[in-house]
């Protein structure tokens, strides 16, 4: 390959931090960060979760870390940001992709769930961006990559909090990225459709469902984890420098339709 095509998505050597990486999406793109020589520091909710991601990442970088940390507490995430900090001394690329989901009719979706739902999925995103942007503004660099969702355009059905949590994420990228972009630092979000993972296992074993949103995304399948590697590799790099405050959809194209 040409040599400054190589340079311009290189994220080799870079520190990569990712949330919600025990499984999913997380975990696709955080072995996609690692296989293109990014150090990678795969965080989830407990030390039991990251196991599988451990075993896939560790054959690729033994400086790779794994750290346990809630999502919604802010202690955690003010301690884990540290926690890479004093050891690499810088931070690279954040990719906040944590997040939960609370499924049940607006009537009867309880005060819990959507308290659940937007301290982590909206304000525990905030605390890593914030966190993690003190020490890029530092730098002069950084990349910031949130994820978001196709609900950050649309209402969905049975979860307002989800929904809310992701459109929340979204202004969130374009604010930092108002503040942040002439300071180095490219804070975008990416926009999933419907993939496979655990939070959609519901929905893909309700034939109806299924079929119904099946039927919808143009390509006709649902995406899977690893759909979401180029879009993850090509904001983590320099390919990305005049991208900012943008949100990438990945969904098969059911936004278009």
């Amino acid at each position: 390959m040409n040599s400054y095509v190589s340079s311009l998505f290189s994220v080799e050597g870079k520190v990569a931090i990712v949330t919600g990486a025990s499984r999913g999406l997380g975990q696709a793109m955080a072995l996609a960060l690692s296989q293109a020589g990014a150090i990678v520091v795969a965080v989830a909710s407990s030390e039991k979760s990251l196991a599988n991601t451990k075993e896939k990442l560790s054959a690729h970088n033994p400086q790779h870390l794994f750290l346990p940390c809630d999502q919604s507490d802010a202690e955690q995430i003010a301690d884990t940001v540290n926690t890479v900090f004093q050891t690499f001394g810088r931070i690279d690329i954040l990719v906040n992709n944590a997040g939960i989901i609370r499924r049940a009719p607006a009537e009867d979706h309880s005060d819990q769930n959507w308290l659940d739902v937007m301290n982590t999925n909206a304000t525990g995103v905030f605390r890593f961006c914030r966190a993690v942007g003190k020490i890029m503004l530092e730098q002069g660099n950084g990349k910031i990559i949130n994820i978001a969702s196709l609900l950050s355009f649309s209402g969905g059905i049975t979860v307002p909090s989800y929904a809310a949590s992701k459109g929340a994420v979204a202004q969130l990228t374009k604010a930092l990225a108002n503040e942040w972009a002439n300071k180095g630092i490219q804070v975008n979000a990416i926009a999933p459709g419907y993939f496979a993972t655990d939070n959609t296992e519901q929905l893909r074993n309700n034939k109806e469902r299924n079929d119904s949103i099946t039927a919808r995304i143009p390509s006709g399948e649902w995406g899977q984890p690893s759909d979401l590697n180029g879009a993850a590799l090509f904001l983590s790099s320099k390919a990305s420098d005049y991208v900012n405050g943008h949100i990438l959809l990945v969904d098969g194209g059911w936004m278009a339709r």
